[in-house]
């Protein structure tokens, strides 16, 4: 017998007081799919669309994994070294600059993103997206989640999370983050790009496990100052009737 959502939720809330001290690594698998990215891009004609998509042909879908190091108020996110594929060669790109570090006892970040051939590092307090939380359950890598949805105005993407309400943690890959559990999976743009945890090793971490590499250097900026980069960024590209992808984390 399926057991209803007010039983699943009491669930959640009795097994979140066990996982308050939650401390380990996640790993994602994150998969791309060009054809998709393309389909939720208004400004350029369905011809183009269809040409970049051709292009692409039986290619047009790739994974990566990245990985998430977490305790109950410290997180940073990177691209893993490992392989989700046999072969990715072509992608150079995954060895730009990209570390997401947060802590949300001080309310803060310190993430360095290498975006249009520069390297920024921004610093700032945190400011979470507008949520809304649904009342769709589903399971993802062994944990009940809850739903919400969120569209990101500056970029053009339709997100929807799935958030373990059993992991009180505030935190999720890429820059996600905000809701009332620790973020399992992400879908942008109906596909165009899929984050699922799909391993999760329970360890006590180190110093060094929560630390950025000593050698980046990049320009300080505030979080305001990052969005105002990616809205003229995506205004250029809509002008020009291009993609927006290539030089910016989709």
């Amino acid at each position: 017998m399926k057991r209803t959502i007010a039983t699943l939720i009491l669930a959640i809330s009795l097994a979140s007081v066990g996982a308050q001290e939650m401390e380990g690594v996640i790993r994602y698998l994150v998969v791309h799919n060009w054809t998709k990215k393309m389909a939720a891009v208004d400004y350029i004609s369905k011809q183009q669309r269809e040409r970049i998509s051709y292009m692409w042909g039986s290619r047009s879908e790739w994974k990566m994994y990245t990985t998430m190091y977490i305790t109950p108020t410290e997180t940073k996110y990177e691209d893993s070294e490992e392989r989700a594929e046999p072969d990715d060669e072509g992608y150079s790109w995954r060895q730009d600059v990209y570390y997401i570090k947060r802590n949300y006892q001080t309310n803060t970040m310190h993430d360095v993103i290498q975006m249009l051939g520069k390297t920024y590092v921004i610093e700032d307090s945190l400011h979470a997206p507008d949520w809304k939380i649904l009342n769709d359950l589903k399971e993802v890598a062994g944990h009940i989640c809850m739903k919400a949805s969120w569209v990101d105005t500056i970029k053009q993407q339709k997100i929807i999370a799935w958030f373990a309400m059993d992991i009180p943690i505030s935190a999720g890959p890429e820059r996600f983050f905000g809701l009332p559990g620790l973020i399992m999976e992400v879908d942008v743009n109906d596909g165009g790009m899929l984050i699922t945890a799909d391993k999760i090793d329970l360890k006590t971490l180190t110093t060094s496990d929560l630390a950025l590499p000593k050698k980046l250097k990049g320009k300080k900026i505030s979080d305001a100052d990052y969005i105002a980069l990616l809205e003229k960024h995506m205004k250029e590209k809509r002008e020009a009737e291009e993609p927006p992808f290539w030089g910016i984390r989709y």
